[in-house]
């Protein structure tokens, strides 16, 4: 996750007051995509979880940024 500007092939996604950038071909494959704020004992911070095909199968991919 990072600011950046919007770019031609960027797929811009508004949401809950916040506009995302996703770069569409990425977008395509991740889909769906969920930005999350996450307050808890361990920290707090944004959770990001998508579906994306990665070493030939299907798996859950997420981070806390």
């Amino acid at each position: 996750m990072a600011l950046d500007e919007p770019k031609d092939d960027d797929e811009i996604v508004k949401d809950n007051g916040f506009t995302y950038l996703i770069n569409k071909e990425l977008f395509e494959q991740a889909k769906p995509i969920n930005v999350d704020f996450v307050d808890s004992g361990m920290g707090q911070g944004f959770s990001i979880s998508s579906k994306l095909e990665m070493g030939g199968g299907e798996c859950s991919s997420s981070c806390a940024c």
